[in-house]
């Protein structure tokens, strides 16, 4: 073997033992920012979802979930996701209806107040959110309903006359207009500071499900809780879609389907969950009851102007999707 020879196996040995020496090629880490606590079912159903993932890729993508705002607040995680900051994440759409009236399709006023009715809502509006979130460079997962949407007070309230003046947590356009309509006082609070909000007295007031309530302890501060299934909202796992791209196509199959089991999970988590969190908050001392005649009277009437309004400013798209959903009835 002449040098030149011996050179060319010493530089191959050389290599196949360096390739040898080096680590497996590291997983692929995703972060996922959730707003509500680590104990909320949307947060507990995430969580699965991501084991999900990790578990059927063969730990090539490992999502880790961040809960409570932990990472990003709520109103940020969306943009988060969209430039990059993280890979996925959870956030509550109607809470950006000031950038598209259409994400606020899912609280429009008792448009579709039970479980059955916001499955055939959320069926007519999939194809436009789902086009609208990839012009911002988002690929939608799965998404789950909260519990229907019941009014918290910390007094008896008989009619909208005894709402007036009555300082109300707002997380996105349609809860401001309530307060405004109903005469309450709008205050933007995230879902992590409902319970020191209530605490302090900078709120006294909130429209929510029996979940949030639940999960924040309110009765520590609230009285009564009435039901008037005013809507669903839902809450929507996005991924970036750069990265999703880059995606293989054996990992996108896998994640679809953890996706689907989540949504499946998630929205029989929501039905079973509603009685569990009335029952909670009675056993903390809240009053839990159906909203008498009057008031429910007060807040269609509202809920007409409302809808009203939600059609104006969401134009053919809004009325598209609102004469599918009536047409699937």
């Amino acid at each position: 073997m002449n040098m030149r020879t011996k050179l060319a196996a010493g530089v191959a040995t050389f290599a196949i033992a360096a390739a040898s020496a080096l680590p497996a090629l590291a997983a692929e880490k995703w972060d996922m920012p959730m707003a509500y606590s680590g104990s909320n079912f949307h947060s507990e159903n995430g969580v699965k979802f991501a084991e999900c993932v990790t578990e059927g890729t063969g730990g090539e993508i490992e999502i880790t979930v961040h809960p409570g705002g932990a990472l990003f607040a709520g109103a940020d995680i969306k943009r988060a996701i969209q430039t990059g900051q993280v890979q996925i994440g959870e956030r509550l759409l109607s809470g950006h209806q000031n950038e598209d009236a259409i994400f606020g399709f899912d609280s429009v006023p008792f448009l579709a107040p039970s479980f059955e009715d916001s499955a055939r809502l959320w069926e007519a509006a999939k194809p436009k959110i789902e086009a609208t979130l990839a012009e911002q460079n988002l690929h939608l997962l799965y998404n789950v309903p909260w519990p229907p949407q019941g009014l918290y007070f910390k007094k008896e309230v008989n009619s909208v006359e005894d709402m007036k003046g009555v300082k109300f947590r707002s997380y996105n356009n349609t809860t401001a207009r309530l307060a405004e309509l109903t005469g309450m006082s709008p205050v933007t609070i995230e879902a992590a500071e409902v319970s020191q909000a209530f605490a302090t007295g900078v709120a006294e007031s909130m429209i929510s499900s029996g979940a949030t309530g639940y999960d924040q302890k309110v009765w520590e501060s609230l009285t009564h809780f009435y039901e008037v299934d005013a809507w669903l909202p839902r809450n929507y796992v996005m991924v970036n879609g750069d990265v999703w791209k880059n995606v293989s196509d054996a990992n996108k199959e896998v994640i679809n389907t953890c996706a689907a089991e989540a949504e499946a999970r998630g929205l029989e988590a929501a039905r079973e969950y509603t009685q569990f969190t009335y029952d909670g908050l009675r056993e903390g001392g809240m009053k839990v009851e159906p909203a008498g005649e009057e008031l429910m009277t007060g807040l269609r009437e509202i809920g007409e102007t409302m809808t009203a309004e939600w059609l104006e400013a969401a134009g053919e798209d809004g009325q598209a999707i609102v004469d599918a959903y009536k047409g699937a009835e």
